[in-house]
């Protein structure tokens, strides 16, 4: 109601009449054909007072702004056309066609004052008034940058619209932008291009990430303490969702268990530390395949299935396969052998191995991935033993040097001991019996009477490690003549005595990596050496290995098989050779 329009005495409730127009306009009659009703007529004019009451405080805004020098810019978004959701645009989106598409990595001087385009996700974005904001960006490998966006009072390239737009992106989004390089005031500490940074005038959302994520990045980027794989009982839901983001005393970001990260497997693999370990994990297997080509093996493929079990048979899995019963390979030992015997001198392979080993262990998977090597002895066993050591001390130097910053961002999130290497010509080889022997002198009570003639446990192990690191400065050594009862039944026994055998490991922090050793090659020894394991000689598979050996003279050879998850989880030291598999498999774990 207008503030000079007349009041009337209430009406009955039902009808309230409208408010009394004033005196100098004349009443309408209201007759039908003569214009407007004398009660549309007022209505009509109370609006039109409002609106122009409306009209006049924005016009006493406006100048007031424009008094104070700023001006309200424009209305329209100019730079509608320079931002926004793919998938709302219905695909509908438009780069400069003149411009580059960099990595962030490549990112140098030369690309100062110039447009690029960037495709990343959003690490964090935040807004710093209505004209700015400011993202990281982040790609592969934990590259990041930080991209700036500032409005302008023109409203383009980047209106305040877009401002808004660009702060307000989930995070883990997957964006493209396209911006223009220039050097910040002073290097960008929390990003790893810290001497550079975009200066956005695009960005379109190419696919965008659930506002709330099953585990953030950050807590993906934190040390992994729990590594029990057993799903929580329903009532225990609740309990076990609050023990899963437990904060710890270092940090107030939740860390998480193994369960939740492999339950979000996306974030998991994105979190640097991981993008690091899997980074060396390639390492190590590209160093291991170029030093023995360099040193004249062949790589071949073993099979997976296979129609008997191997090796006795034990912790095998059984597969149907049509009409008849199939096994995943537990090693590709025999088909190494095989190798061999078909005319190659050195052979080596990398694949997956399976064990249905019910060990529910940090250190044990039923998956993992065999580096194998098997080659012709031509005078002594030992040149098999040199030739692993070789390869596994070229590894070692080799990650050490391509991946320093990788193990320096590991060791950020499980921080370790640097790894000690034995110097040239001072490498730590040791008898089975020399290992005890250490163990009975120098090692823990509870290891005064090991035997020599039974196998080390882990713990015996790890304590063993531990002495040859402060008796001998080294994190790598070898054991060499393993006792008769510790091996498989195709280990060559020692001519000498036959209580050991031509059979050793390594180890590595005192966890065994390795096994190798000489292989009988004389169809008679084996078959008694089969027997003697009390095993049948005529069972399925091992009648067809042992044949293969009078099908025609095979020399003597000998080889081993690493556990590469292992090599890298132990070089890093870290808590769970569980970290080093892309998806590891355990007895309880089949996803993802």
């Amino acid at each position: 109601m207008a503030d000079n329009a007349a009041t009337t005495p209430a009406p009955p409730a039902e009808q309230q009449p409208p408010a009394a127009a004033p005196a100098a306009v004349p009443a309408a009659e209201g007759a039908e054909g003569e214009g407007p009703s004398k009660k549309a007529q007022k209505k009509a004019e109370a609006k039109a007072k409002k609106e122009a009451e409306k009209a006049r405080r924005a016009a006493e805004r406006e100048a007031a702004a424009k008094a104070a020098g700023k001006s309200t810019g424009p209305t329209e978004d100019l730079a509608k056309d320079n931002y926004g959701v793919v998938k709302e645009r219905k695909g509908q989106f438009e780069l400069s066609a003149d411009v580059e598409d960099v990595n962030l990595k490549n990112i140098g001087e030369e690309h100062v004052g110039k447009a690029v385009i960037v495709r990343a996700w959003v690490q964090n974005a935040r807004i710093q008034g209505a004209k700015m904001a400011f993202l990281e960006l982040r790609e592969e490998g934990a590259w990041t940058i930080q991209g700036v966006f500032a409005a302008n009072n023109e409203g383009t390239p980047v209106s305040k619209q877009m401002v808004k737009f660009a702060a307000g992106i989930n995070p883990e989004s997957f964006v493209v932008v396209e911006g223009t390089v220039e050097k910040p005031l002073e290097p960008v500490k929390s990003c790893k291009v810290s001497n550079y940074e975009l200066h956005i005038r695009k960005i379109f959302v190419l696919a965008a990430a659930p506002q709330m994520l099953g585990m953030t990045l950050a807590a993906a980027n934190r040390p992994i303490t729990n590594f029990s794989d057993e799903e929580p009982a329903p009532e225990k839901a609740a309990e076990e969702g609050v023990d899963k983001l437990s904060i710890t005393a270092e940090s107030s970001i939740p860390a998480a268990t193994m369960l939740t990260h492999l339950d979000n497997i996306i974030m998991h693999k994105r979190a640097p530390v991981q993008q690091a370990i899997a980074d060396i994990r390639v390492e190590v297997k590209d160093l291991f395949r170029s030093y023995l080509k360099s040193h004249g093996f062949k790589e071949f493929e073993p099979p997976c299935l296979i129609g008997a079990a191997s090796e006795g048979g034990a912790n095998v899995f059984r597969m149907p396969y049509f009409d008849k019963e199939a096994f995943l390979a537990q090693s590709p030992q025999f088909y190494k052998q095989f190798e061999i015997a078909g005319g190659r001198k050195r052979v080596f392979s990398i694949g997956p191995v399976f064990r249905a080993e019910n060990s529910n262990t940090p250190r044990h998977m039923t998956e993992f991935t065999g580096l194998d090597l098997e080659m012709e002895i031509k005078k002594d066993y030992r040149e098999v033993l040199l030739m692993l050591e070789g390869v596994l001390l070229h590894i070692f130097r080799g990650i050490k040097e391509r991946c320093a910053a990788e193990i320096e961002l590991v060791r950020s999130v499980y921080p370790a001991e640097e790894f000690l290497l034995p110097e040239p010509g001072k490498e730590v080889r040791l008898t089975f019996a020399e290992g005890q022997k250490l163990l009975r002198e120098e090692g823990p009570e509870e290891y005064r009477n090991v035997s020599d003639d039974e196998d080390m446990s882990t713990p015996q192990e790890k304590a063993l490690g531990a002495i040859v690191r402060k008796k001998f400065n080294t994190d790598f050594y070898v054991l060499d003549k393993f006792p008769e009862g510790a091996r498989p039944f195709y280990a060559k026994l020692d001519d000498a005595n036959p209580n050991v055998t031509n059979a050793f490991d390594f180890f590595l922090r005192g966890q065994e990596i390795l096994s190798g050793g000489q292989r009988i090659n004389d169809p008679e020894e084996l078959e008694a050496r089969i027997v003697q394991k009390g095993v049948d000689p005529k069972s399925g598979g091992i009648k067809e290995y042992v044949d293969v050996f009078r099908q025609a003279g095979v020399p003597a050879h000998g080889g081993g098989g690493i556990g590469l998850d292992r090599v890298v989880a132990w070089f890093l030291n870290l808590p769970s050779v569980h970290l080093a598999a892309y998806y590891p498999r355990t007895p309880k774990r089949l996803l993802p």
